[in-house]
C-alpha cells in the first residue's frame, strides 16, 4: 500500500505544561496511511502561515517576525543551515530547486539553493507580500495592498540581466489584504488557473495567463486560508466563522471549461461542507491530499483534524501539537524525474559572481545500453573493433530516401531542358518574323 506522508509545523509558545510534548519542536514529519505516526520532528522553529516548504531532500521555513530561514536536511534529520536575509520573510515557497520568498517590504527574493544565487526584485507591492505561489513558469505574489502580481519565473532567473524586473501583469478585482493563493500546475486551458482568497469575503478564479477574473466566489464570512485539489477540480475554503467550504470546479454545472457559459459570474457559497467546534477553533491552514479524497486542517488550539471527503463522516482528531498548527503540507508521493539531487544547499550571497552548481547525480536504474558497455569496459571490446572494421570494409549502400531524391532531380533537369529548348525555338522564329519584315 501506497505510504502517504505530511508535514506540519507550529507557530507560538506551547498552549500548557504537557510534558509528553516536547516543547522545542518546531515541525513535525507524519505518516498519514497506512497507519498514523509521527515520523520525524525538527527543533527550534517558530512558523508563521504560508512559510513552509517540502522538497525531497530539505524542510525550508521562515521565522515569525524575523529575517531566517531555518533549513533542514531530510536524509540526516537534523538542521542544516541557518540563512539570514536582509529583509523579513514573510511567505514562501518552492519550485524545483528555486526557494521564492516574500518579504514584508513588499519585495519578492529568489534563492538558488544548488548556486548560492540570490535574486532579488524592487518592491512592487506596497505593503508585505502576504503569499506566494509558483509553477515551473510563472510566479504569483498576493499582498496585503489587496494586489496580485504574476512574474515570469525564466525572466527572474536570468543571468545577467541588467533591466529591473517587472511583473507581466497585475490583478486587482480583490478590495482587501490576500490572505491565500494556490494556482493549478495544468497545461490545459481549461484549468490552467489560480485561486486568490481575500477578506473582503470572496474568492477569485483566474486565468493569470490573461489577467481575466472568470469566477468570484462570495462567502458568509472572509476566508482565513485555502487549498486547491491536486487535480484541480475543486478548491477547499477555511472561514473565519469555522465553517469549511469545498467548491467543485467541474460540477453538474461547471464553473470552467466548456459547460461554463450559463453560469454567473459572481456565486454565492452558503452550504458548508463541514463546520469545526469551538474549542477546536476555525483552521488557520489546511491542504488536501493527492488523490483528492481527505482533507487535513491545523487550529490554533493545537489540533491536527482529518476530514473524509469521500464519506464527508465527522472528523477525526489525529494529533494535538500544544501549539498553532499554522502550516500542513503533503509530501508528494511522485518521484521526481531529475538527473540530479541537492544533498548540501548552497547559502545565498549577493557578493559572489561565480555562478557554481553543486549537486549529486542520480544513478540510472535503466536497462544498459550499447554506450554503458563500452564506457564500462577496459579500452575497446573486441566485438566493437570487429563490428567497426567490418563496417569500414562493405560498400556504402545509398538509403532508399536518396535514390527517391535523384531520380526527382532527373525528371526536373529534363523539365528544365524541355523549357530551354521551346524558349529557343520561340526567339528564332521571333527574329525570322522580325528580319523579313
Amino acid at each position: 500500500m501506497l505510504s502517504e506522508e505530511f508535514v506540519s509545523a507550529i507557530c507560538g509558545a506551547p498552549l500548557s505544561s504537557n510534558t509528553a510534548i516536547a516543547k522545542d519542536v518546531g515541525i513535525y514529519c507524519h505518516t498519514l496511511s497506512p497507519t498514523y505516526s509521527v515520523k520525524s520532528t525538527f527543533k527550534k522553529s517558530s512558523v508563521p502561515v504560508n512559510c513552509l516548504a517540502i522538497s525531497e531532500s530539505h524542510v525550508f521555513t521562515a521565522q515569525h517576525e524575523k529575517a531566517y530561514v531555518h533549513v533542514y536536511s531530510r536524509l540526516r534529520g537534523n538542521q542544516e543551515a541557518f540563512v539570514a536575509f536582509p529583509e523579513r520573510i514573510r511567505c514562501l515557497t518552492l519550485v524545483g530547486d528555486v526557494l521564492v520568498m516574500g518579504t514584508m517590504e513588499g519585495r519578492l527574493m529568489l534563492w538558488e539553493t544548488c548556486t548560492g544565487r540570490l535574486v532579488s526584485t524592487p518592491a512592487r507591492h506596497v505593503q508585505a507580500v502576504s503569499c506566494v505561489a509558483a509553477t515551473p513558469y510563472h510566479v504569483l505574489t498576493g499582498s496585503d495592498d489587496s494586489d496580485i502580481h504574476v512574474w515570469s519565473l525564466p525572466q527572474l532567473l536570468e543571468l545577467d540581466s541588467a533591466a529591473e524586473h517587472e511583473p507581466q501583469r497585475s490583478l486587482s478585482n480583490h478590495r482587501a489584504a490576500i490572505v491565500g493563493l494556490s494556482v493549478s500546475s495544468s497545461v490545459s486551458s481549461d484549468t490552467n488557473f489560480c485561486v486568490s482568497a481575500s477578506k473582503d469575503k470572496s474568492c477569485i478564479i483566474w486565468n493569470y495567463q490573461t489577467g481575466d477574473a472568470l469566477r468570484t466566489l462570495l462567502f458568509p464570512s472572509f476566508p482565513l486560508c485555502l487549498s486547491l485539489d491536486p487535480s484541480s477540480r475543486a478548491v477547499c475554503v477555511s472561514c473565519e466563522d469555522g465553517s469549511l467550504y469545498l467548491t467543485e470546479a467541474f460540477a453538474e454545472k461547471p464553473l470552467l471549461g466548456p459547460g461554463s457559459e450559463e453560469a454567473t459570474t459572481v456565486v454565492q457559497v452558503s452550504s458548508p461542507f463541514g463546520a469545526t467546534l469551538p474549542d477546536v477553533g476555525p483552521a488557520s491552514c489546511l491542504s488536501l491530499s493527492y488523490d483528492g479524497t481527505m482533507l487535513l486542517t491545523g487550529h490554533p488550539k493545537g489540533q491536527i483534524m482529518r476530514w473524509d471527503i469521500a464519506e464527508n463522516k465527522s472528523p477525526v482528531e489525529l494529533a494535538n501539537l500544544n501549539a498553532a498548527v499554522t502550516n500542513i503540507g503533503f509530501v508528494s508521493p511522485f518521484p521526481m524525474d531529475k538527473p540530479t539531487k541537492t544533498v548540501n544547499i548552497i547559502k545565498p550571497s549577493q557578493a559572489e559572481r561565480a555562478y557554481t552548481f553543486a549537486a549529486q547525480f542520480d544513478s540510472y536504474s535503466g536497462s544498459e545500453t550499447r554506450f554503458d558497455s563500452l564506457l564500462n569496459a577496459a579500452g575497446f571490446p573486441r566485438e566493437a573493433m570487429e563490428n567497426a572494421i567490418a563496417a569500414f570494409s562493405q560498400p556504402v549502400a545509398e538509403p532508399a530516401s536518396n535514390q527517391v531524391l535523384q531520380k526527382q532531380n532527373e525528371e526536373l533537369w529534363d523539365i528544365i531542358n524541355e523549357q530551354r529548348a521551346l524558349q529557343k525555338q520561340t526567339l528564332q522564329r521571333f527574329a525570322e518574323t522580325k528580319s523579313n519584315q
